[in-house]
């Protein structure tokens, strides 16, 4: 049975974000936390090296796979902003297409700055996310 190789860490989110060499990713990182943390009403923490998530949920898959996520989050990497807060529903996918400027994987959403983006949109997105994961899993209180 494969079980999730990453999970919480103990490493301070505001050093992570301070080392953030791009002065665009740290600025648009600090205003992430902020509006995570309003949407999901979870502190920010490390979820492994270099994602920042919130709150936090179990789950197991018919092939096997479980492990335990952060309900939503994201990882300010070199290139973009990853966004971990798309379930990958169709029915969520409009929501997505009204985001403004981004480009999408599987269940993730890649940015190059925060202002590209409509963040009404994304809160509402954020919203939908969480209420979708806590109906299906397990939702763990820290």
């Amino acid at each position: 049975m494969a079980v999730n190789k990453t999970s919480y860490i103990e490493k301070s989110v505001d050093d992570f974000i301070q080392d953030i060499p791009d002065i665009q990713k740290r600025d648009d990182s600090i205003q992430l936390v902020q509006l995570m943390q309003s949407v999901s009403n979870e502190a920010p923490k490390m979820f492994g090296e270099s994602i920042i998530g919130f709150g936090q949920y179990y789950y197991k898959y018919a092939s096997g796979h479980e492990g335990s996520a952060p309900l939503i989050g994201f990882s300010p990497r070199k290139a973009t902003i990853s966004l971990y807060v798309y379930t990958g529903l169709e029915e969520h996918r409009p929501l997505v297409e009204q985001l403004g400027k981004y480009k999408i994987g599987k269940a993730c959403i890649y940015i190059k700055k925060l202002s590209d983006i409509n963040t009404e949109h994304l809160t509402t997105l954020m919203q939908e996310t969480i209420q979708f994961i806590t109906t299906k899993y397990s939702r763990i209180k820290n």
